[in-house]
């Protein structure tokens, strides 16, 4: 009897080895199944059901926009009508996060956007179809082979007493501001220029040709590119932070080798 029952005792698996057993095949099947799933993913077309409509971005309007801009973009107290804003100027305002305005302000701060790339070009499209306006240009607008040199000197005559000769941005009146365009992308640079958000002028092709936005854009992508030549740029604000540099670290530096002959004479 003593030797059956040890017999038995020996043969006896662990409790844990059922456990066990089921967390491995587990495993392995969701392994298999995660990488199957994988690779359909990527050899699978994309599906036109995937890009939203016209119509989905009828509804994200109405239920994110049209407490301000109204149901048929009539405008609200609260809000300016978009009737012939177009696509483009939809696209600016969403894509840099300025709408949906968070709150009332001197002018909409640059932010996150809220909305994914396709939500954005949904709305824009709705609004164009609804009411027309200006559009996208060609990818040449945007693709800064134009004139650098014709396109700076256009950028000072006509932007730099706002955005600084620098691209740097600057104070206005009010508590308003132009904004630095050290990391705006060529179209919404291009997009500011012929739809004029809020303090911008517009620049209709009769101020500004498409060849001279074309060159401009193109100065302002090389701005971005290309290091300063001259050394540390100092926040590109001209005198008042050269003069705070000169007069803290020059006047510094003679003041503090004045005490040290003054200390070494003593």
């Amino acid at each position: 009897m003593a030797r059956e029952s040890k017999r038995r005792s020996n043969g006896r698996r662990s409790p844990w080895a059922a456990a066990a057993l089921i967390g491995i095949g587990l495993l392995i099947t969701g392994g298999v199944y995660a990488g199957a799933s994988a690779a359909m993913a990527a050899t699978a077309e994309p599906s036109a059901s995937s890009t939203l409509t016209v119509e989905d971005g009828k509804l994200l309007f109405q239920a994110n926009c049209a407490t301000c801009h109204g149901l048929s973009l009539e405008g609200t107290p609260n809000g300016p009508s978009l009737f012939g804003v177009g696509e483009l100027s939809v696209e600016f305002q969403l894509a840099t996060g300025r709408m949906p305005l968070q709150m009332q302000g001197p002018q909409a701060p640059q932010k996150a956007p809220q909305f994914t790339e396709d939500q954005i070009e949904a709305i824009a499209a709705y609004v164009q179809s609804t009411s027309p306006g200006p559009t996208y240009p060609d990818p040449e607008v945007l693709d800064g082979e134009g004139d650098i040199a014709r396109g700076a000197e256009l950028f000072r005559i006509n932007c730099a007493m706002c955005h600084n000769v620098a691209a740097a941005g600057g104070a206005l009146t009010e508590g308003k501001y132009a904004p630095a365009l050290h990391t705006t992308s060529p179209l919404h640079m291009y997009a500011a220029m012929v739809t004029g958000p809020q303090n911008m002028p517009v620049f209709s092709d009769m101020n500004l040709s498409l060849e001279d936005k074309r060159d401009i854009i193109s100065a302002l992508i090389f701005l971005q590119q290309e290091e300063s030549a001259g050394g540390f740029t100092l926040g590109s604000l001209g005198p008042v932070s050269e003069g705070l540099f000169i007069w803290i670290f020059g006047i510094g530096a003679l003041i503090a080798i004045t005490v040290w002959i003054t200390a070494k004479s003593n």
